[in-house]
């Protein structure tokens, strides 16, 4: 029975791939796009998010890497 199912799926695999593209074009249709100020807000946004992050994680990471430093010289005399 699994045999038969899997030939009826072969089959209609055109029809359903044309109808899968044709419901992607109609939602494209439908989809509202961003305007170019937009698009260039939103990434200044992202770029300085970014470069925060960053900033943040390496002085975390050093103040980090400073303590296990001491902590391992203090017990290690």
């Amino acid at each position: 029975m699994d045999s038969n199912v899997s030939v009826e799926k072969a089959k209609n695999w055109p029809n359903a791939a044309k109808e899968y593209f044709g419901e992607l074009k109609a939602e494209m249709r439908r989809v509202t796009w961003p305007s170019r100020k937009q698009v260039e807000g939103t990434t200044a946004v992202v770029i300085f998010c970014v470069f925060a992050f960053a900033a943040y994680f390496a002085i975390v990471d050093e103040v980090l890497t400073r303590s296990v430093t001491q902590i391992y010289k203090v017990l290690t005399k």
